[in-house]
């Protein structure tokens, strides 16, 4: 006869199994997710932040010891974050990542690139021996708070969008990659000529164009006027004597003229009759 205590323990074992697997397995982690939603919460505060992406070897590599520091958090009052690029361009935009994993530690808004080893061990000293301080912050003007940052955000956002309706066309209305280059260069020559249309209208309506009128002709004083007269006055005189002399000049040439035409018909007329009898 088998022992009636013997399916017991087995049965007990399943219990304890199943009873410490949502611990093992389904433990919450300490590493928290920052989105375009709630980056602010970088501004305030001790934080360290990893930038990665789910197909990069060497970020599934850093995940268990980034994990581990995270359970460090707490004793090294030190926010321990992640964020995934693939999911948030708009954050690797902001905060120029070019390189993946990238670590960023920030410290109440000022923000410092790790560039030391990546393993726990060196995690807990760079904040508990506030290595940190050794480094140089990042510029105010490249900040991810800045405006140069946000617009930076905005096209990196754009270009996810763009490349978004890029598949759409292709995988899902079946159009050809030619077609999708076409919408997108007559959506980019209306959005140009409405941009620049908006931006001749608001220029006009800060800085309006004021109409000239015509000047008024600006007549002389009787000053200038008697001024510039004298001179008129002595041309005029100076033709005047000039024509004068010439109308007594030619009046002398007529009358020598005059005077010389009948002696030359007296002659010729006495040279007449001479003139014929030699002839004859």
């Amino acid at each position: 006869m088998a022992p009636s205590g013997s399916p017991a323990v087995p049965l007990a074992v399943l219990v304890l199994l199943l009873w410490g697997a949502p611990w093992t397995h389904g433990r919450r982690s300490n590493v928290r997710v920052i989105t375009d939603e709630n980056w602010r919460e970088l501004l305030e505060g001790d934080w360290m932040i990893e930038f990665y992406a789910p197909w990069c070897p060497a970020c599934q590599n850093l995940q268990p010891e980034w994990e581990s520091f995270a359970e460090w958090g707490e004793d090294l009052e030190v926010n321990v974050a992640k964020v995934d690029v693939t999911e948030q361009p708009g954050l690797s935009g902001r905060f120029i990542i070019t390189a993946l994993p990238t670590i960023y530690h920030c410290k109440d808004g000022e923000f410092r690139r790790y560039q030391g080893p990546r393993t726990k061990k060196d995690f807990i000293n760079f904040i508990s021996d506030k290595e940190w301080k050794s480094i140089e912050p990042v510029s105010s003007w490249f900040g991810p708070g800045s405006i140069l940052m946000s617009s930076m955000s905005a096209l990196f956002q754009l270009s996810m969008w763009i490349r978004a309706c890029h598949n759409y066309f292709i995988e899902d209305l079946g159009l050809p990659v030619w077609g999708s280059y076409t919408v997108f260069a007559l959506a980019t020559l209306f959005s140009g000529l409405l941009l620049g249309l908006c931006m001749i209208f608001v220029a006009d309506c800060l800085c309006p164009s004021k109409r000239r009128r015509p000047q008024p002709y600006p007549y002389p004083s009787k000053k200038l006027l008697s001024e510039s007269a004298q001179p008129l006055k002595k041309v005029e005189e100076e033709q005047e004597a000039d024509e004068e002399d010439v109308s007594e000049e030619e009046t002398e040439r007529k009358e020598g003229t005059n005077k010389d035409f009948p002696q030359n018909a007296i002659r010729q007329r006495s040279l007449g009759p001479s003139l014929a009898t030699d002839k004859s």
